[in-house]
């Protein structure tokens, strides 16, 4: 991969980054509950995330083509971009009597690239943890590659969790017929983050090295319980309640984490 291969027509590598993002909180009241859910969903509203989707894909350097967004009832908001390496040019609109655009005109200049995220606010019906999940994936070919939006996008949301998973799918040929199935070199996501990212999450790896298949866990060091209390300071709780709150919101993020359940 160090010199340059001159491949045969289109780069049809796909390069998928997969994230999930989990915010964790705790709201005493059933009200509190429920102002944290109103809350996530004004801040990360389909018009939020469509600014955060639209800077990712300037970051990447693409240049978007289409724009899907729907804030649901009673929660959670989606968008999805179909972007493209290359401008589009603008239509030429003409009332001329001539045929239309064939189809292989119209989609000659995709790269078949979207970016797409979904929100999933939630919260536990008897102990009071609430977690708000973003689902993201960008998924790219050709030269622009979805790893250059890791760090804008974990510092785009108050990230307590996060799972990646990056992927690069397919295979394109070179001038003389051999096929390659991966790009560029890559150990770890963990190598795309940047330092302070980096010193600020416990990480696990579980990479698949002959599948160009990437698996990083990553998990918040520092835990101040105020900052985890929606609604209500620590003056508003007795240290036996303190204690249980920070208790099950450790459990709760390390059950997320390890993607298992532990005992009480």
């Amino acid at each position: 991969m160090d010199k340059k291969i001159k491949l045969h027509g289109f780069n049809n590598l796909t390069k998928s980054l997969s994230f999930n993002i989990y915010d964790i909180c705790y709201a005493n009241t059933e009200k509190e509950r429920k102002e944290y859910i109103d809350y996530i969903d004004e801040m990360y509203n389909a018009e939020r995330l469509t600014q955060i989707l639209t800077d990712v894909v300037s970051i990447i350097e693409a240049n978007i083509l289409n724009i899907a967004r729907q804030n649901y009832e009673p929660h959670g908001a989606s968008v999805t971009m179909l972007i493209a390496e290359h401008e589009v040019p603008p239509e030429k609109h003409s009332n001329t009597e001539a045929p239309g655009p064939l189809p292989d005109t119209i989609v000659a200049h995709l790269d078949k690239s979207h970016v797409t995220v979904h929100t999933y606010p939630e919260s536990h019906p008897v102990n009071g943890i609430s977690t708000f999940r973003v689902d993201i994936d960008v998924s790219t070919c050709g030269l622009i590659s979805p790893l250059k939006a890791l760090n804008y996008l974990i510092h785009s949301f108050d990230s307590d969790i996060v799972m990646l998973d990056y992927r690069v799918r397919g295979f394109t040929r070179d001038v003389d017929g051999c096929k390659h199935y991966i790009d560029h070199k890559i150990s770890s996501i963990q190598n795309y983050l940047s330092p302070d990212t980096q010193d600020a999450y416990q990480m696990i790896d579980v990479n698949v090295y002959q599948e160009n298949t990437f698996h990083t866990k990553m998990l918040l060091k520092e835990f101040d319980l105020k900052d985890y209390l929606f609604g209500q300071g620590i003056e508003n709780f007795n240290r036996q309640k303190l204690d249980t709150i920070e208790k099950d919101l450790k459990q709760e993020m390390q059950e997320i984490f390890y993607s298992r359940n532990f005992d009480k």
